[in-house]
């Protein structure tokens, strides 16, 4: 279920940025629709948010951010709405080390929607990765904070008007770490948390249904065909599901084939008739005209300029 929740993200556009903090300072995230992380490098730090006391950090912990609260990190305990909002360029550190080093990484979801797995799970997790268990953790963050600084570069670059071409594969290289780092990270939680870290639905039945569109999101459901799947009437379903889901069975249905045929888009050559038919579609038509009106673009555009024309606050 962990990977499956995981590559739910993956049609969302990924980021990871190193941030480097000296003296008094303190940053706020907020109106990230996702899920991401922060990594600490360097010296010691505190996670602020809404309604939980500061909690400190220390080198080495990782801060989840399962599907997307408002959060901050800070020098010293203190309230959210005191510190201001992380700017949105990459940070581009001095010389020497700082006060305080961290990577920022994220799956920014401008359509799609964060796998009610990790919507069920606490806002904000902090783990102290166990090496000796996860050894892979070392790796994958060593690797994220080199693509952190080939970004870094690159911007500057940029901003030197140098025309830099991103390397082909870098995004599906970058997906990837991101994937390994919210996987270990999770199951690690889950596995120091015991019973108690395993995220359940609200709901048995609602939770079986979703694992059924999950599953098979190319059958052709219907409301009927999905309340007897799990021995409902189709009122009482449709009632049911929308409480916990926060919208109708066809509407989330429509909203996971689309997710999941835009992350084929982005990972595989399959032609938009196959990857129609894999997401439920019967004609490549219908499947096309409904993903121009959730993406704002043709899939087939979409496929060749990797754009996300419909653009969410980035974290």
């Amino acid at each position: 279920m962990i990977s499956q929740a995981v590559s739910g993200l993956r049609v969302g556009r990924e980021t990871v940025r190193r941030f480097c903090q000296s003296g008094p300072w303190g940053l706020r995230y907020a109106g990230l629709t996702g899920s991401g992380f922060h990594v600490v490098l360097r010296g010691s730090g505190w996670l602020v948010s809404l309604d939980a006391p500061p909690v400190a950090l220390r080198p080495g912990d990782v801060v989840l951010v399962t599907s997307g609260a408002d959060h901050g990190l800070s020098h010293a305990p203190c309230r959210l709405d005191g510190l201001p909002q992380v700017a949105l360029s990459l940070d581009q550190p001095g010389p020497g080390p700082a006060d305080f080093e961290f990577l920022c990484g994220a799956y920014r979801l401008d359509h799609g929607q964060v796998h009610p797995y990790l919507t069920v799970m606490p806002d904000l997790l902090v783990v102290s990765p166990d090496h000796d268990r996860f050894p892979a953790l070392r790796s994958v963050v060593d690797l994220l904070d080199g693509d952190a600084a080939q970004q870094a570069q690159a911007q500057a670059q940029s901003e030197a008007e140098t025309q830099v071409q991103t390397p082909q594969g870098a995004s599906v290289t970058r997906s990837a770490l991101l994937d390994l780092m919210l996987v270990h990270v999770l199951r690690q939680w889950m596995e120091d948390e015991g019973a108690q870290g395993r995220p359940v639905l609200s709901d048995p039945v609602i939770a079986s249904a979703l694992r059924t569109i999950h599953g098979e999101p190319q059958k052709q459901w219907t409301v009927a065909r999905l309340s007897e799947t799990v021995g409902m009437s189709r009122v009482a379903f449709t009632r049911r599901f929308s409480s916990v889901v926060g919208k109708p069975p066809m509407t989330y249905l429509r909203d996971w084939r689309l997710s999941c045929a835009a992350r084929l888009l982005r990972e595989t050559d399959a032609s938009l008739a196959a990857i129609a038919r894999q997401v439920g579609y019967s004609t490549e038509f219908a499947f096309a005209g409904a993903f121009r009106r959730e993406y704002g673009v043709a899939p087939g555009r979409f496929r060749q300029t990797g754009a996300h024309p419909r653009q969410a606050h980035p974290h």
